[in-house]
């Protein structure tokens, strides 16, 4: 690790969550998301990743025929004073009977611990759509239960299912997130049956719960792969969805059952069954 990294913060006053997903899609690292925008950190040069948002932005105007304020600052910061800021910027969370914390942070006696050491994008819990995921999991996974956890990211997801006792596959298009999955996995003593850097198309087992924390536009583009991965009368866990997305990504689903809509914030998480 060098002495300094590169910041670039980004700050949109509209199409907050298209510019998510343009920069889940692209960036080769992970990110870190603030009220009005986004932080990226690397040690590389980020000067072409901030031309790619300019564009990005340009051709959205365009699309939209509307104007839309984009501002950039970059900076080159110490390492050592983002680690130590870093590390204090992520606190234990308590989601049902699970206490998810760094491996910084002392267990906390009568719960499931899950230590987690996240990469800068997602995995901590935090976030609205991990919760739900984590309390839909706790709900419709089984000790029986053979799960499949798509876009894993840090993993925290599959290792929830592996504490209640059920076998689990993970996969990711994000060769990064693959490897810290296995290193979260490892931390909390749990091991997934298979893992794999690649998409859903890969699985070659049908599953009793199909997880996938992703973004609706993903959702809606794998949904035949998703839909055929579950078993016959297993149940799909799909999130990352805003609420405004929650239609169109539905219709892409009408070949199950919903079952279930989890709402928090502007975000929403719907468990599905397949019926036939």
């Amino acid at each position: 690790m060098g002495e300094f990294y590169n910041q670039l913060v980004v700050e949109v006053d509209s199409n907050y969550e298209l510019f998510y997903d343009f920069l889940s899609d692209t960036l080769p690292m992970g990110f870190e998301e603030i009220d009005k925008g986004f932080v990226i950190r690397s040690e590389d040069d980020l000067d072409v990743i901030a031309w790619g948002i300019e564009q990005f932005k340009e051709a959205l105007q365009k699309a939209l025929n509307s104007t839309i304020m984009l501002d950039m600052i970059q900076s080159k910061e110490k390492n050592e004073d983002w680690i130590k800021k870093y590390q204090n910027s992520i606190t234990p969370i308590a989601i049902d009977q699970f206490y998810i914390h760094p491996s910084w942070v002392m267990p906390k006696e009568g719960a499931i611990n899950i230590t987690i050491d996240p990469t800068l994008a997602f995995g901590t819990g935090h976030h609205p759509t991990t919760a739900s995921c984590i309390t839909a999991i706790v709900k419709y996974v089984k000790p029986s239960s053979l799960m499949l956890d798509v876009g894993c990211g840090s993993g925290i997801l599959g290792i929830c299912a592996l504490k209640l006792g059920a076998q689990v596959d993970s996969c990711d298009t994000d060769k990064v997130s693959v490897e810290n999955a296995q290193k979260n996995a490892a931390l909390n003593n749990v091991i997934y049956d298979s893992i794999w850097d690649g998409s859903v198309s890969s699985a070659v087992k049908q599953y009793d719960v199909v997880v996938a924390n992703i973004v609706a536009d993903v959702l809606e583009l794998i949904a035949g792969d998703l839909i055929s991965s579950v078993k016959t009368d297993g149940f799909l866990i799909i999130s990352g969805i805003l609420n405004k997305y929650k239609q169109q990504v539905s219709q892409a689903y009408s070949a199950c059952r919903v079952v279930e809509i989890i709402e928090q914030n502007e975000w929403i998480t719907i468990i599905l069954q397949k019926d036939n």
